[in-house]
């Protein structure tokens, strides 16, 4: 789904008072790095956080839900909304932006080097 241009701006905005960022286009919205480490996407107007067991019932305590790329609930991306109340106020962004980014740098690290 594509992102709005004011959307966008809005993001790297209060994305960047927490934390550098860069983004690039990827299927149709947006991914967000920190350090070449992808850690959120937008989709539409609305932005995901990457998780996985340590911050995910972080979301799920806020209602939040996973992003459904394919709208089927049996195969949710681990990327789950985040509340827009947190987005407004770098000092709630911070902690959950943090635990994200630390998500991406734990994945990264996972994988094993390809031949």
């Amino acid at each position: 789904m594509a992102v709005s241009v004011s959307f966008r701006t809005y993001l790297l905005e209060q994305l960047g008072q927490v934390r550098p960022v860069t983004t690039r286009p990827m299927f149709g919205g947006l991914t967000f790095f920190v350090e070449g480490r992808a850690f959120a996407l937008a989709a539409g107007d609305t932005l995901y956080f990457k998780v996985d067991d340590t911050n995910r019932p972080d979301f799920e305590a806020a209602g939040m839900g996973p992003f459904l790329p394919f709208g089927d609930p049996a195969k949710p991306m681990q990327y789950y909304e985040l509340p827009a109340e947190v987005l407004e106020d770098p000092d709630q962004l911070a902690p959950w932006m943090a635990k994200a980014v630390a998500v991406a740098f734990r994945v990264k690290s996972k994988r094993k080097p390809r031949p």
